[in-house]
């Protein structure tokens, strides 16, 4: 089974658990470390979320994982909050950042630069702007290879 039908099979478990208990899926990893696979799954909700949540949500999806696992060999589940410098991986997670410090690669230059980090300023679905320093840089979200919250130092 692929990484991303692995990704879209736990996504579809534990989607409706986490809608109906008031968080959000940000993220899903399937990753292999050295000589361990990792099935990582990131959440939130708003104000955060704590560790006695993430045990939770655990063991809710480890007992959907006890019924039915997608995933054929030995790997080590992981529920976390996404951090400080949490994916922006959606346009709504994009709108929901305007106004907050963030870092964002693109695939191609913009500006000259594959790399801004700065104020979002908007986002219109079409194209995120982002002031670094004194200059605000129009970036279609196409482009976009990757975007982050960040910390501002």
């Amino acid at each position: 089974m692929s990484t991303s039908t692995i990704k879209s099979a736990i996504e579809a478990m534990v989607l409706p658990f986490l809608n109906d208990n008031g968080f959000e899926l940000v993220d899903i990893e399937y990753i292999k470390e050295g000589s361990n696979w990792f099935l990582r799954i990131f959440v939130d909700k708003e104000g955060g979320i704590d560790i006695d949540e993430c045990g939770r949500i655990s063991e809710y999806v480890s007992e959907q994982l006890d019924t039915n696992d997608p995933i054929s060999g030995a790997y080590f589940l992981e529920v976390s909050s996404p951090g400080a410098e949490r994916p922006l991986k959606k346009p709504e997670d994009v709108r929901k950042a305007v106004g907050k410090y963030v870092y964002v690669t693109t695939y191609e230059p913009i500006d000259g630069s594959k790399e801004f980090e700065g104020t979002l300023l908007s986002f219109d679905g079409e194209t995120v702007v982002i002031r670094v320093g004194k200059k605000d840089h129009s970036i279609p979200y196409g482009k976009v290879a990757s975007a982050r919250l960040a910390i501002q130092f």
